[in-house]
Parts: C-alpha cells; structure tokens; sequence
C-alpha cells in the first residue's frame, strides 16, 4: 500500500468509528432519558447471568436448530473479526500479515480456524434466510413484523454473507499470489477453504490480482465500517447490548411486582389508626406531582428503555404467548418494537430543538401501544421467560397498565367490578361478607 492508500484508510477508520461513537452516544442518552433504579445489587448473579445468557447463549438453545444456528453465526462472526486487528495495523503501516512473522504456527491455526468458520457462518446464514423466506416460520411472518423490520432481517443476513464471501476471496487472492513464482507476497497460514477457491485466479496477470486483492481488502473492511454503523438502526444492536441488558436484568423472582412507594405509604397511613398523615415533610408546591405508572418513554425506567434497544425481534415471545395464540392483539415483540420507536422518535426531537424534547402531543400510550393490548396480557411472564436475552415486556405492560387505572380510572369494566366488590365485600365477588364461606356447606 502506497503512503496516500495509509492516508485514505486512517480517514475511513476515523469517519467509520466517529459515527459509530456518536450513534452509541445517542443510544445512551436516550437510555438516560428513563427514570433511575438501583440495579447494582448482587452483583455475583449479575455475572453469572451476563456470562450464561449472552455469553453462553444459554437460553437461544432451548430451540436447539436457532439455537446452534446462532451460536455458529455469533462464534464465527466474533472471532474472524478478531482478524480486524491485523488488517487495522497492516492498513495504517501498509504491511502485509504482520502478526505472521511473530506468531508463526499459532497464525496458521488462527486463519485456518477463522476460514472454516467463514464457511459455517455462510451455512448458517443461508439456512437462517431459507427459514424466514422460503420455510416462513409463523413468527417471522407474524402481523407485528412488516416494513423495515421485516426487511433489516434480510438486510442483516445479506450483509453477513457478503463480509464472509470477501473474506474468503481476499484469501484465496492472498494465497494465490503467495504461491505464483517470485512469490509477490510472503508465505503465511493455512486457507483449509480459500486453497479451493485459488484456482479461479490462474490464468491472470499478478498485477490484476494484486489489484483484486486490494479490492476485496478494502471491501471487506468497509463493509464491516458500514456494518458497524448499520447497528444503531438495526436489531443487531442486541450484538453489543446484550450484554449490559443481561447483566442489570430484574433479579428479582418472576411475578414479583415492585409497589409504588407513595401507595404504600398511603395504605400504611389507612392501616394505622395512630399515624398523623401530615407528620410527612412539607411539598413543595412548584414540584411537578410524581406520575403513577407510564404514558410515555421518559416514564419507564433506563432498563426498560435498555430493555426496547436490545430486542432481537426473534419473536419467541409472542409465539410463547398465551393472549397472542388465542388470537388477542398484543404482542410482547411489538411491545418493545414500540417502544424503541417512540424513544427513537423523543430522541429526534431532542436533536432538532437542541437538547430539549418540546411536546409533539404524541404518547407511547395511544399512538404506539393500545389499552387494548395492554389489557390481553395474562401477566403469566411466558415472554419473559422465552426472551433469549432477559427483556421483560411485562415490566412495561404493567408500567402502563397502572397508568391507566390510577392515573385516567380508565380499567376495564370487569376489573372495576372486582375492585368495587373487594371494596365494599371484601372479595371478588358481588355477595355480603355474611356469605363469604357459604361455599364449604355446598358439597
């Protein structure tokens, strides 16, 4: 490489993880937007958890074919790119296989190992791409699933295989050149895969395929820049995210519900005869009041909104979801698809009113996610349970839910009913209190 080809690829490393640095800026001051809770606890489990589920990849392989599947694609993917060091250091210093000289057999395990990789991920891929276009697995084709999310599926898959491909070519141009006489470049690794493509560039002037080689190198890793950049708008932020998001994921057991501090208060208040309900500290008048439950991302809490950046849109959730096979509209995946858009959507705003989010009279309630799916949900934690990296839509169905009854009482009839009765009987049911324990004289 010329001194003006170092130059052009410090320019593209530089444009190619500038964007990148400000798109993860924006994820995290969006992240921000949401309400503080403590997720410091324990932080042994939180380990273990990171370690096991996105790492270990514990839970995609309950459906072993995905499962393995995903495996092969995040194993190859995560380490061929580890080649990416050498190519950085290679393209800055115009060298060729620096690490070669110094790591000797242990470089030909590591290219031999990253080729047969390459392969597995384009089988991978390719059986991924057959199970969403040909196959139409029912949750990839479900109604929550249209437009670009349909489409970044493919996009991702497309992308994938083409980086693969360019690899593998650039190898195989690598090796060939390695072996014509006057060896253009030195000897070194091994190319298990490339060995069998080689042969498509006999017959070709070494100057045509060192500039073929020059072309795939530098396709391969502008692509992997773009690709790099593609993540902020795509699924495939869950690559980088998933890790954070298992790690501050509820410990708590699942079902259990957090309860609202100033309810509390207020029931104890009720319970205790002897308590003075204006003991508490004086308010300040010019505070805005605390809202009950959630009308909008800025109510939810940053792991939720953590939570709605992670989603892999895998659909597990809503294929595992009882309302959803019953044929109720909600659908966890569209829970958490809704809620990225719309905290996409406060985030634009605050860009374009510098830094401050000015009311568009839009909410997530409403214009996103219906009362009506809110109140399909079952809280039975079926999507929580499948969710392959811990995200908990019901967290935010229930957030929303207790927007709804506190804050508009807009409940559904069958639910008021029930509160009325425990109210006024002392159970769910419309009879006296005298007649509570008529049932054990019926049998």
């Amino acid at each position: 490489m010329s001194y003006l080809d170092n130059i052009l690829f410090a320019v593209l490393l530089v444009v190619g993880f500038g964007f990148f640095a400000a798109s993860v800026k924006k994820i995290i001051r969006n992240i921000n937007l949401g309400v503080d809770v403590d997720r410091k606890d324990n932080p042994k489990a939180r380990w273990k958890n990171m370690a096991l589920i996105a790492l270990g990849q514990s839970k995609m392989v309950r459906r072993p074919v995905a499962g393995i599947l995903h495996i092969l694609v995040y194993v190859g993917f995560v380490i061929i790119n580890i080649e990416l060091l050498e190519i950085i250091i290679d393209g800055l210093l115009g060298t060729h296989r620096i690490f070669a000289p110094y790591l000797g057999v242990v470089y030909d395990v590591l290219i031999a190992s990253f080729e047969i990789l390459a392969i597995l991920v384009i089988f991978a891929v390719t059986v991924f791409w057959l199970r969403r276009n040909f196959i139409r697995l029912k949750r990839f084709v479900h109604s929550d699933l249209t437009g670009f999310p349909k489409s970044d599926a493919n996009y991702i898959l497309y992308f994938e295989t083409v980086l693969m491909i360019l690899f593998l070519l650039m190898n195989a141009s690598d090796l060939h050149l390695q072996n014509v006489p006057g060896a253009v470049f030195y000897k070194a690794g091994t190319f298990p895969v490339s060995q069998f493509i080689a042969p498509i560039f006999n017959g070709l002037s070494n100057e045509l395929v060192v500039l073929l080689f020059e072309v795939f190198w530098w396709l391969h890793i502008a692509g992997i820049m773009v690709f790099m950049n593609y993540l902020y708008f795509s699924k495939h932020l869950h690559i980088l995210l998933a890790f954070p998001n298992t790690y501050f994921a509820n410990l708590k057991p699942e079902g259990q519900f957090d309860n609202l501090a100033s309810v509390t208060k207020e029931v104890k208040l009720m319970m205790d005869p002897n308590a003075d309900p204006f003991a508490a500290a004086p308010v300040d008048e010019n505070a805005v009041p605390s809202k009950f439950g959630a009308s909008d991302v800025q109510d939810l809490n940053w792991v939720q909104l953590l939570n709605a950046y992670t989603c892999t849109e895998c659909g597990r959730c809503t294929s595992s979801c009882p309302a959803n096979q019953t044929g109720k509209k909600l659908s966890p995946r569209k829970i958490m698809m809704d809620t990225r858009d719309r905290l996409t959507e406060v985030g634009k705003n605050i860009d374009a009113n510098k830094g401050v989010f000015v009311p568009d009279n839009k909410t997530l309630l409403n214009d996103y996610i219906t009362p009506e799916e809110l109140w399909a949900c079952t809280s039975c934690n079926a999507c929580v349970e499948e969710c392959p990296v811990n995200i908990s839509p019901l967290s935010i169905i229930m957030d929303m839910r207790r927007y709804l009854v506190m804050e508009q009482s807009a409940a559904p009839m069958s639910l008021n009913a029930m509160m009325t009765n425990i109210e006024n009987n002392g159970a769910p049911w419309q009879y006296s209190q005298q007649d509570r324990l008529n049932w054990k004289n019926e049998n």
